[in-house]
């Protein structure tokens, strides 16, 4: 629903979709008119969330928004904000009085990306196995990038959608090899807790690989970072960072699976956030499926319930914040 006419004196907005590593803003300048100006400041190089604002808004220069909405990777409980990812913090009120802002927006940035998801085209989605979406019942999303987001969308009975708000991306590990048991036991040994987000995160890729090669007797020297890993495993065929790989796709696998049968979600399962998109078609070939499927006595009805992989070029999280926005 756009916003009606009565609402133009709250545009422009600022939209902006804040993640562990970096925090992309955009812009709209009109009820209706495209998001446009988008641009993306690494958050290490900001001392503070309003100072990154700042930084966008002077050098945008169309003078100040009259609302925000900022999707950010964090639970949303009250005025205070701390990153659970990064070391920004922040009060909710300071933030809207420091900028003059009318209106203020606050949610959790997978919550964002799960209200873009009716809009999304076609052409920006490739569906990865499973039967055609069922339109009008329940939608999951899960996304792994610097954390795992996970959300969905529930038909509301009158032809619009209740977006989910939920931290799912910390629900314990769903272990089920040996190997994966090991993974699972040097991540309680290093943070007390092995949570689906310690595999299934760029960092969780380095973790993983770091525990493999511990248990091998072999050096992780150099796979220090998310992309080394991958690079590692898919042009050397390093045999640990490959096997992180093939443990990711799995446990995101079975993620997902668990969602969509908590869920009911006919309407698809979508995946998000920075990593799978990068892993382009070897994903496809990954562990993934076969894990998102293998539910025993539901293993049917998961073979029917379609994946589908976002690979918008811009963030779909900006589209959802100026749609809370609107529902608002």
């Amino acid at each position: 629903m756009q916003p009606s006419s009565s609402s133009t004196p709250l545009f422009p907005r600022l939209l902006a979709d804040v993640g562990g590593t970096n925090a992309r803003f955009a812009w709209q300048d009109a009820p209706g008119a495209p998001i446009t100006d988008v641009r993306v400041l690494p958050g290490a190089g900001y001392p503070t969330l309003q100072a990154a604002m700042h930084a966008y808004v002077d050098g945008l220069g169309k003078g100040q928004p009259k609302t925000a909405a900022i999707a950010i990777a964090n639970p949303i409980t009250g005025d205070m904000v701390r990153m659970t990812n990064h070391d920004w913090a922040f009060s909710q009120s300071a933030v809207k009085a420091e900028f003059g802002l009318h209106t203020l927006r606050l949610l959790n940035d997978f919550t964002a990306l799960a209200l873009a998801l009716p809009d999304i085209p076609s052409t920006e989605l490739r569906q990865l196995g499973g039967a055609a979406v069922v339109p009008g019942v329940a939608i999951g999303l899960v996304g792994a990038g610097t954390g795992l987001g996970v959300s969905g969308l529930l038909p509301d009975g009158s032809g619009g959608w209740v977006p989910l708000e939920g931290e799912g991306g910390h629900v314990t590990l769903p272990a089920t090899t040996a190997r994966e048991r090991i993974v699972m036991d040097g991540l309680i040994a290093r943070y007390g807790h092995a949570s689906a987000e310690r595999v299934c995160s760029g960092q969780g890729l380095v973790d993983t690989c770091a525990i493999l090669c511990q248990a091998d007797g072999a050096t992780a020297h150099g796979l220090d970072s998310a992309q080394a890993v991958s690079e590692a495993a898919l042009r050397a065929g390093h045999p640990q960072a490959l096997e992180t790989l093939n443990i990711f796709s799995a446990m995101l696998g079975s993620v997902a699976g668990n969602l969509a049968l908590t869920l009911g979600a006919r309407g698809g399962v979508f995946v998000g956030g920075g990593i799978v998109p990068r892993l382009g078609a070897w994903f496809d070939q990954s562990p993934f499926r076969q894990r998102f499927e293998n539910k025993g006595r539901f293993t049917p009805l998961l073979q029917s319930m379609p994946v589908l992989v976002i690979t918008s070029a811009q963030s779909p999280a900006l589209l959802g914040a100026a749609r809370s926005l609107d529902r608002h």
